[in-house]
This record gives C-alpha cells, sequence and structure tokens, in this order.
C-alpha cells in the first residue's frame, strides 16, 4: 500500500524528483550524522549527482535543495522565501550549517558536483553524501535514490518492497483485486483506499491531511492567477496565467462567452499552479511536481463548476491516490525512468479516476476513466528544455487536465465495459518506458531540449 500521506506530499517545486526527494535524501544524511553521534567529527561534506540529476539538475535547482536538506530543512516545511535567503547567504559565506547546528565550511561550486559520466547502476536519480573529518577520512557515506514524487530510498534498498500491507484490510497490487474488494465490501474505491488509510493512523489525521492538500492546491492556483513576471532560469519566460485570466474575465464581462470557455479555464488552473512550480514555489505532488497541475486544476474545476462538497473532495483525492498507488507499484512515476507519461500521464490518469468518482462513478466506470486518461499518454517523452519544468512542461499540464476530464466523461457515459483494462494499461506503460532511449527520460539530451536552436 501506498498511503495519501506518500502521494500527495506537500514541498516546493520545480520537481519532486529533482528537488524535494534530494533535500530530503540529504536532510536525512545529516541527521543520520547527528543520530551516530559524529556530527561534531564533521569538518566537510561533498555531495555528487549523476544521471539525471547531473544533465538536467542545474535547472531543476538540485544543487539548491541538496544544500537546504543538509542545513535541516524539509520541504514539507519550508519557506521557500526563507530559503532563498539561507541560499544565498551560504553562496556569499561558504558556511553550511549542517543539521541546522555544526557550521562547516562549503563551497557550492566546489562542494556539490554534476557528474555525468559515471554510471548509475541502480537508478538514473543517484546522490551520493560524503562527510570527511579534519585529517581528510571519511566518517560518514550514503548513497540515494530519488525515485520519484519526491520518494527517496538507499541505493541498496531500490527494488524493495517499501509498504507493508499486512496491516491493512484491503491490500491490492492490481486494478482488479481493488474492484474486487468494493464488489465484496459493498464500498467504493474512495471507501476502501480510506479504510486502509485508518489501519495506520486516526481518521482525524487523515481527514486532517486530505483537506490541508486540497486547501494547499487551491492557494497554489490563486497565488499563480495573481502573480506575474519572469519565470527564474534563464529562458525568460514569462508568467502567462493572471493575463489569460484577465482576458477570460474581460470577455465574460460582454457576455461573449467562447462555448468552450470551461476547457480555457481549466488550462488556466494548471497553468498557473505549474508556473508556481517552476517559480519554486509552495505545491502539492501529485505525483510529482512536474505534473503538479493536473490534479488541482481538475479538483478546481470539480468545486467551481461541478458543484463540489467536502466529500466528494475527499473522495476524489482517496480514489485518485488509488489509482497512483498502482502505476507507482508497477511501473513508475519517475520520468527518469519511464518519461514524461510517467509524470502528467500518470496524473491524467489519477485525476480522471478522481473526478470520475466526485460524480458518482461506479468502480468499472472509474477504472475505465483511470484506462482512457493513461491510454493517451504512452510513450510521452520527458525533454525539458534547458533542463527547466518550464517548456513544454507548463502547458502539458494544461492539456493532461483537459484530457483527464475528457477521460472521465466518457467513462460516465458508459457502463463501465472496456476492452483494456487499466492492469494493461500500466504494463503497456512499464514496457513503453523500459524501451524508450535515455535521451527522452529528463536528460535534456534529446527531443525540444536539443532542437529549440533548430526551430
Amino acid at each position: 500500500m501506498i498511503s495519501v500521506f506518500e502521494l500527495f506530499k506537500i514541498g516546493i517545486g520545480p520537481s519532486s524528483s529533482h528537488t524535494v526527494g534530494p533535500m530530503k535524501a540529504a536532510n536525512a544524511f545529516a541527521g543520520g550524522l547527528v543520530a551516530a553521534g559524529i556530527l561534531a567529527e564533521v569538518s566537510s561534506v561533498r555531495v555528487e549527482l549523476f544521471g539525471s540529476l547531473a544533465w538536467t539538475g542545474r535547472g531543476h535547482a538540485t544543487d539548491k535543495a541538496v544544500i537546504l536538506g543538509l542545513a535541516g530543512l524539509q520541504p514539507e516545511t519550508i519557506d521557500p522565501d526563507e530559503a532563498e535567503r539561507l541560499f544565498v547567504d551560504l553562496k556569499q559565506r561558504h558556511v553550511l550549517p549542517l543539521a541546522g547546528r555544526h557550521p562547516v565550511p562549503f563551497d557550492p561550486e566546489v562542494s556539490v558536483v554534476f557528474d555525468g559520466v559515471a554510471e548509475t547502476p541502480v537508478h538514473p536519480n543517484t546522490l551520493a553524501f560524503t562527510a570527511f573529518d579534519a585529517g581528510g577520512a571519511v566518517v560518514g557515506h550514503a548513497r540515494w535514490c530519488s525515485v520519484g514524487g519526491g520518494f527517496v530510498v538507499p541505493e541498496e534498498e531500490v527494488g524493495r518492497p517499501q509498504s507493508d500491507t499486512s496491516a491493512v484490510p484491503f491490500p491490492f497490487r492490481s486494478a482488479r483485486e481493488l474492484v474486487a474488494h468494493t464488489a465484496a465490501a459493498g464500498r467504493s474505491i474512495a471507501e476502501i483506499v480510506y479504510a486502509n488509510e485508518l489501519a495506520l493512523r486516526p481518521a482525524a489525521d487523515v481527514d486532517l491531511h486530505l483537506d490541508r492538500v486540497f486547501a494547499t492546491m487551491m492557494l497554489c492556483v490563486d497565488r499563480g492567477l495573481s502573480s506575474e513576471g519572469e519565470l527564474p532560469g534563464g529562458l525568460a519566460v514569462r508568467r502567462r496565467a493572471k493575463g489569460l485570466r484577465d482576458r477570460l474575465l474581460a470577455v465574460a464581462a460582454t457576455n461573449a462567452r467562447p462555448p468552450h470557455e470551461i476547457m480555457e479555464w481549466v488550462s488556466l488552473y494548471a497553468i498557473a499552479v505549474n508556473e508556481e512550480n517552476a517559480a519554486g514555489g509552495r505545491v502539492v505532488t501529485a505525483p510529482t511536481n512536474g505534473a503538479a497541475g493536473v490534479v488541482p486544476a481538475v479538483l478546481r474545476y470539480y468545486r467551481d463548476h461541478c458543484g463540489s462538497d467536502i466529500a466528494g473532495v475527499r473522495a476524489f483525492l482517496l480514489t485518485a491516490t488509488a489509482v497512483g498507488a498502482l502505476f507507482k507499484l508497477n511501473a513508475s512515476i519517475s520520468g527518469a525512468e519511464v518519461g514524461c507519461q510517467g509524470e502528467v500521464g500518470v496524473a491524467c490518469s489519477m485525476a480522471a479516476a478522481g473526478l470520475a468518482a466526485a460524480l458518482g462513478g461506479t468502480p468499472a466506470q472509474i477504472e475505465n476513466a483511470a484506462e482512457i486518461g493513461m491510454e493517451h499518454h504512452l510513450g510521452m517523452t520527458c525533454d525539458p528544455i534547458g533542463g527547466l519544468v518550464q517548456i513544454p512542461c507548463i502547458e502539458r499540464n494544461a492539456f493532461g487536465a483537459v484530457k483527464a476530464i475528457t477521460a472521465a466523461s466518457l467513462a460516465l457515459s458508459g457502463d463501465g465495459t472496456h476492452h483494456v483494462s487499466l492492469d494493461r494499461v500500466i504494463a503497456t506503460m512499464r514496457q513503453t518506458g523500459a524501451d524508450m532511449q535515455s535521451k527522452y527520460k529528463e536528460t535534456s539530451l534529446g527531443g525540444l531540449a536539443v532542437n529549440l536552436t533548430e526551430c
């Protein structure tokens, strides 16, 4: 089982695998030095980034993330503005408050190594931490992998089961098992997931997290709709969400609404979130930061255009959790492993299932909506220009949100009967990702990332 607490994590942009995950790994390494009682022995620290982290780490602010993690900060609680001030101060003074309490010399240009040559035998998002004493001897070393969606595991544990399902009443590893549980227990998919969550923690904690995730998503949309200026990174991409919103409101004031107006709003919601993510703002991994705009956009559509209630919002998120967990367990949600089909594609599948559930769909219709959402993202590459989560990522979220609503609508118009099961499309996504050339999997070595100058 993968919990809603794991799949929907509150953090900062621009990337779950390249920012949130590395920050968590760095924080864990620093915490390990404290736990081992050797923090005082440390005189210097070196960080090495490999594979996709090396190739696109600068664009994803991975160096900043590991520095903040080593300083004892966590993505769930970090203040983005305070983090920026700490990072600027460290670059000027070259002093790192290791674990937030032990100052050591640290020059980001020297102490963070982007190694795009060394092999990554276990996972393409690999990073290593080494702590040295005053004599240069190694007193601490660890290698971690950021496996997508902000999940991190020690390198030696990659591939091992990360969740114990023995304690939950409805364990499932396939959509077939999940739907079977709903039939046998007479419960919805959301109720099945909720029962599993209650086996691990009190209902009040689960409800609080669901409501906090929803509120954070809506606040992120609001911030994106009101912010202007240029996104960081050097591509000179200007924020568009506020201007698009102003145009839609102006058209509405003339009573000359286009027939596709709602879809324009949905696209706008997704763009607003992903511009916030690209700017390093507070977002929710859903299931990743690069795909963080799809689920909030569809939730905003449900809230503002479908007459939502809190029960429907919770059902949406719990159902989306079930679908995201299936992709995480049986394939991947990492663009560095399977391309953008594992990020925007999975987000679309999750959002389609969540919306179908919130609108009263049956388990069969919900499974159909999730399958449709992924089926039409199969083979999507991850080729961010400049290693930045901006082009084409921001607009891809808009299209993913619109596709999710279409998928839910198609599924709800039928009785749930369909030819391709969700389990089969997940297996196909995994196989497609394995066949995809590595240059199309979050390396910025292929696709749009290298053809921009030729266009």
